[in-house]
């Protein structure tokens, strides 16, 4: 595709005097300045903001997904220096800037908040993190009046994980529960999907491919006893979710080991007897005695060699149904590396996420997303801040309106979230001198 309309914005975009930054430089700059990747140091992780203050969160997950997304974006333009798809590698500064931005639109309290937001607003269009992401990027975002931070048309490609709306793909829409306390894990799952209200984005993004390589990249998957899920993504796409895999499998990990949460015991039952693992070519034994050693030093040694190992191990694939190259190449790590990373995220989610101490905070979290949105929905005029009270007062209809409900609520961080439940429900909480 022409370099003008990957670097194309909605909104014309004016340089300031000596700006001599390129476009996706300037992508970039956009999203470390905005108010929604702030947020993202305030935001759940794997363990709440609460627990301590060494363990990632959402924001150094961002950063750290940001430097692997640059390391394999280095490697694959070395690796197919003489290859048909050597000119579809992004620039890094582009795949920073898909990486930075992709945990925007993660609610308060992780994917409990998301499954309550889901079913708060299932007879409204649903909704997603990854939607929502591209609904900060594009239109909440005040960088411009109605675009948002006004990313390039290339940048708002990588971030559009899952190029089909939420009405194309929901198959389980939760009903209707006399008590909210009994939503359940399966209850509100929402589907892979951006929201509708962005489909004129979406079109604008896709506009400048051939109608077949739109027809195909926008085919539906179905999923048996679940929702439909797209088939296809873009290059880009798939090297930010090789970097958002790595950062969550090995650092994320590393955060599990050093807290105790991931013992030696924990990696023995779990990984050094999964065939799997083996595959990539280690003595786990020896791996595992340098992860849970006492020295940080080794530590970080094997974290930093494992990183190493899997973004080396990452090569391009190619699908000949597209012309283009940007939907003709994904990136790739080899079937070992792959493996051998499912077996690292299957041992985090067995042993910290699914555990009752992790999973009755994730339930406490959904509920407080929960009452917030019940009670906001009750009287919004009256306790809607500002500007959001003002958007809400200006909706077209109640479904435009309920959105703008949403969006408030899945703006909020961890701790503000949990500060204003205890201002609308506890005693003797809150103070006027206590801005919403």
């Amino acid at each position: 595709m022409d370099a003008h309309l990957w670097m194309e914005r909605r909104e014309r975009s004016e340089r300031r005097p000596r700006d001599v930054r390129n476009d996706y430089e300037r992508d970039r700059s956009r999203v470390i300045h905005s108010a929604s990747f702030r947020r993202l140091q305030a935001k759940t992780q794997v363990i709440g903001v609460r627990e301590g203050d060494f363990h990632r969160t959402r924001l150094t997950h961002s950063m750290e997904a940001a430097q692997i997304g640059r390391g394999l974006v280095l490697h694959l333009q070395s690796r197919v220096r003489s290859h048909s798809a050597r000119e579809a590698i992004p620039a890094t500064e582009l795949i920073e800037t898909i990486c930075l931005s992709h945990d925007l639109g993660h609610p308060p309290f992780g994917h409990g908040g998301e499954r309550a937001l889901n079913y708060c607003m299932r007879k409204s269009g649903g909704f997603e993190g990854n939607g929502q992401t591209l609904r900060i990027l594009a239109r909440l975002e005040k960088h411009t009046p109605e675009h948002g931070i006004n990313l390039s048309r290339r940048a708002l490609l990588g971030v559009l994980k899952y190029p089909l709306p939420y009405s194309q793909v929901v198959r389980l829409v939760p009903t209707t529960l006399q008590d909210l306390r009994l939503l359940g894990v399966k209850d509100a799952k929402p589907p892979k999907c951006y929201l509708d209200t962005e489909a004129d984005l979406v079109e604008w993004i896709l506009a400048p491919f051939t109608e077949n390589d739109r027809a195909i990249f926008l085919e539906a998957e179905e999923a048996k006893g679940g929702h439909a899920k797209p088939r296809y993504k873009a290059l880009d796409t798939s090297i930010m979710e090789i970097a958002d895999d790595i950062a969550y499998g090995i650092h994320d990990l590393e955060d599990m080991v050093s807290l105790g949460l991931v013992t030696r015991r924990d990696w023995e039952q779990k990984v050094e007897t999964d065939d799997r693992a083996s595959l990539i070519g280690k003595d786990l034994r020896r791996l595992a005695h340098g992860l849970f050693s006492a020295t940080s030093h080794e530590r970080k040694r094997v974290i930093g060699g494992l990183v190493n190992r899997l973004i080396t191990s990452a090569n391009v694939q190619e699908t000949k149904l597209f012309s283009d190259s940007s939907f003709r190449y994904n990136a790739v790590l080899d079937a070992n590396s792959r493996a051998f990373l499912d077996v690292l995220n299957k041992l985090i989610f067995e042993t910290v996420i699914d555990s009752s101490e992790v999973q009755t905070l994730e339930y406490r979290g959904q509920q407080v997303v929960l009452g917030l949105f019940q009670a906001f929905s009750s009287a919004p005029s009256r306790m809607l801040p500002g500007d959001s009270r003002a958007r809400y007062e200006d909706a077209l209809n109640p479904v435009e309106a309920e959105r703008i409900l949403c969006d408030y609520i899945a703006g909020m961080t961890d701790d503000f979230a949990e500060r204003i439940y205890e201002r609308l429900f506890l005693p003797n909480s809150g103070s006027v001198f206590e801005r919403m």
